[in-house]
C-alpha cells in the first residue's frame, strides 16, 4: 500500500476549520470564450489536447462523491458543487480550455468500475492511492499526503486517542474508502488482530457521521481535512479524536488506456502548480499543511 507518514499538530488541525465561510469560492469560475474553433482545440494554457479522445467535444466529465466537504460538496439547499477538489478541477479544465461536467456516483466504492466502464472521462473524488487502485487504473498525485482522522462524541466518553483504542468497538465509515481498506487489510491483522474492529460501513459520509452522533458507533474514520471539518459543522455533537494515522496522497483518476488524456492532466496540473492557482486554492479552504509541492 503506498503511504508515507504524516505528523499533524492538534492546533494545525483545527487550523483546517477556519475556513468554512470559503464555501462559495468556486463560483466565480472563468469559463472558456466562446469562439468559432471548437475549444477542445483551442486550450486556454497553450497545452496541446488535440490528440485526446476524451476532450474532443471540449468537455471534460468528471465523477464524484459530492458529500465529502470540504473536499467536494453541494452548497447548502442547492446543487452547486464546492470544494478543494471542485476548485482544483475547474482550474485544470481551464488550462487545458475546456468546459469540466461533475457527474455525482452511485456509490464511491464503484467510483473505480464506473471509470474503466467509461461512465466518465476521469474520477476527482479524495481517492487515495493505494496499490489495488493502482493495479486498475492511473493516478496521478496531487494532494497530501493525508492520513486517516477519527471523530468522536464530545467529551470523548471511549477514550479515543489511537487506531488501537478502536480494537473490539463498533466504528463507522464510508463504503470503498481508504479507512475500509485500512481496518480490513492493515488494522485487523495487526494492531487489533486479538479483538478486530466492528466496522460499520454506509454508502455517504454525512450517514456515517450521523450514526457516531446517535450513539451506534464509538468513533468514525474519515481523512484528516474532512473529520476536521465535519467536527466544525455538528454544533458540538462530536468532536476530534486523533489525526494522521496511516497517510496516503490523493489521486486524479484516468483509465489505463487514455495515456493522451493523462498526458494533458499532468501538463495543465505543473501549469497550476507553477502559476500559483494550486497554492491559492489549497490557501483558500485551509488546506496549505496537504500540498503535494511539499
Amino acid at each position: 500500500m503506498l503511504q508515507r507518514g504524516l505528523t499533524l499538530p492538534f492546533a494545525a488541525a483545527l487550523l483546517l476549520t477556519t475556513t468554512l465561510a470559503l464555501a462559495a469560492c468556486g463560483d466565480d469560475e472563468k469559463k472558456p470564450a466562446d469562439t468559432d474553433t471548437p475549444a477542445a482545440t483551442t486550450p486556454a494554457a497553450g497545452i496541446d489536447i488535440s490528440g485526446v479522445p476524451e476532450l474532443e467535444d471540449g468537455k471534460m466529465t468528471i465523477g464524484s462523491d459530492i458529500a465529502y466537504a470540504p473536499i467536494e460538496f453541494y452548497e447548502e439547499g442547492t446543487q452547486n458543487e464546492a470544494g478543494l477538489d471542485i476548485d482544483l478541477a475547474r482550474a485544470i479544465a481551464d488550462a487545458l480550455g475546456v468546459e469540466v461536467e461533475f457527474k455525482q456516483v452511485a456509490d464511491f466504492g464503484g467510483i473505480v468500475g464506473d471509470l474503466t466502464a467509461k461512465r466518465y472521462d476521469v474520477i476527482m473524488s479524495a481517492i487515495s492511492i493505494t496499490e489495488e487502485r493502482e493495479a486498475e487504473i492511473d493516478l496521478i498525485p496531487y494532494f497530501g499526503p493525508a492520513g486517516t482522522g477519527a471523530l468522536v462524541q464530545t467529551g470523548n466518553p471511549e477514550g479515543i486517542k489511537t487506531i488501537k483504542d478502536l480494537c473490539g468497538k463498533a466504528v463507522a465509515a464510508q463504503s470503498g474508502t481508504f479507512q475500509v481498506e485500512q481496518v480490513e487489510d492493515t488494522i485487523n491483522k495487526d494492531q487489533c488482530k486479538d479483538d478486530p474492529i466492528d466496522l460499520r460501513v454506509f454508502p455517504d459520509n454525512p450517514s456515517a457521521v450521523q450514526e457516531l452522533i446517535l450513539g451506534r458507533v464509538v468513533a468514525e474514520l474519515a481523512d484528516d481535512p474532512v473529520v476536521a471539518y465535519s467536527a466544525s459543522q455538528s454544533e458540538g455533537k462530536v468532536e476530534l479524536g486523533f489525526f494522521g494515522f496511516d497517510s496516503a496522497p490523493y489521486g486524479i483518476g484516468v483509465r489505463t488506456d487514455s495515456p493522451e488524456l493523462r498526458a494533458a492532466l499532468e501538463a495543465a496540473l505543473a501549469q497550476i502548480m507553477t502559476d500559483g492557482t494550486y497554492a491559492k486554492i489549497l490557501a483558500d479552504w485551509g488546506q496549505e499543511t496537504f500540498s503535494f509541492e511539499q
